[in-house]
């Protein structure tokens, strides 16, 4: 059997500052396989995006506490230093981020910026790598390409904006490609694009996904596995028709029952009472039980394991059974 594409064990990340510990991940474990697509679902606060950032190491390195295994493609990346890690980033595993006019370097043309990426990774000539430029933009489906490739950021549109955001990271084929909310920004038929877009990139380009969202409609359509996160921790881990149908965790519950979806006009939108815990005191039980309705005396102790009733399909709850 082969290895995975990205192996994590008992990942924690600390932030630490003169006043207070962020504890932002408390011990998360996942196997990434070739060519599969994970989506990492929560609200915001949960530690999402930071799983994310510590797979390419990019957590700001003076304040930022990590332990546990991350190995991606074979390198160790808690080990790597940062000129490892500059190499690593492009090649191995790359990166959409949410904001892409941030992101994107404002006095840089897009195609400067895709060559560039180009030329430090492959090493390829100027005229190389500007004509690799305009074949990302044409795959990313930009009209006009040829006349983009001239074009600064804020001469395009959101959604143009995100597709070369997604050209960039796509430049030097990455075995694995990590997308953080990258449709949040954008309207609703743009980001049902972009969405189509990465599903059909990755299967013809045999990538591995991470994406990471707090919409499961988006979940749905881009992923082929889901873990829902609370409080830094997975809470529950399924194939996403599996968990789409029939989620096991209160709080997954609830996230499917907030989700507007068409046949809701004039009912009123479920809601899950209560906020998200300081993570600064991470709470000794079960995160999410100052807020479920279901909570009973077991769920305050010590945090629950996982459970699984379905092959594949399991839950950090103690009203969840194990398959006999």
């Amino acid at each position: 059997m082969s290895a995975p594409l990205v192996h994590v064990r008992d990942l924690e990340v600390r932030f630490v500052t003169r006043d207070a510990t962020v504890h932002a991940v408390n011990g998360v474990s996942f196997d990434l396989a070739e060519r599969e697509s994970l989506c990492i679902l929560g609200e915001s606060g949960s530690g999402k995006s930071v799983t994310l950032r510590a797979l390419m190491g990019l957590n700001p390195p003076r304040r930022t506490k990590l332990s546990g295994t991350v190995r991606v493609g074979g390198h160790d990346i808690l080990a790597a230093s940062e000129r490892r890690l500059a190499d690593i980033r492009g090649g191995t595993v790359s990166m959409i981020f949410q904001e892409p006019m941030t992101a994107l370097d404002p006095v840089f043309t897009i195609g400067r910026q895709i060559a560039e990426t180009v030329m430090r990774h492959e090493g390829l000539s100027r005229a190389s790598a500007d004509a690799r430029a305009l074949e990302l933009l044409e795959l990313v489906q930009i009209p006009s390409a040829k006349r983009r490739l001239a074009a600064y950021p804020h001469e395009l549109s959101g959604g143009l904006r995100q597709r070369a955001m997604i050209a960039i990271a796509l430049s030097c084929r990455p075995k694995l490609l990590l997308a953080d909310e990258p449709t949040t920004a954008l309207d609703a038929t743009v980001q049902i694009q972009i969405l189509l877009l990465l599903r059909r990139l990755q299967q013809e380009m045999g990538m591995g996904v991470i994406f990471v969202t707090h919409d499961l409609g988006v979940a749905g359509e881009i992923a082929d596995r889901v873990a829902v996160m609370y409080a830094g921790k997975f809470i529950e881990e399924g194939p996403v028709r599996s968990l789409m149908r029939a989620p096991l965790h209160p709080y997954a519950q609830g996230l499917l029952g907030a989700t507007v979806h068409s046949g809701m006009r004039g009912e009123r939108l479920t809601t899950i009472p209560g906020a998200p815990p300081n993570l600064e005191r991470v709470p000794k039980g079960c995160a999410f039980a100052p807020r479920c309705a279901l909570v009973e005396e077991a769920c305050l102790p010590a945090v629950p394991t996982f459970r699984s009733p379905f092959p594949g399909h399991a839950a950090r709850c103690v009203r969840v059974r194990d398959a006999a």
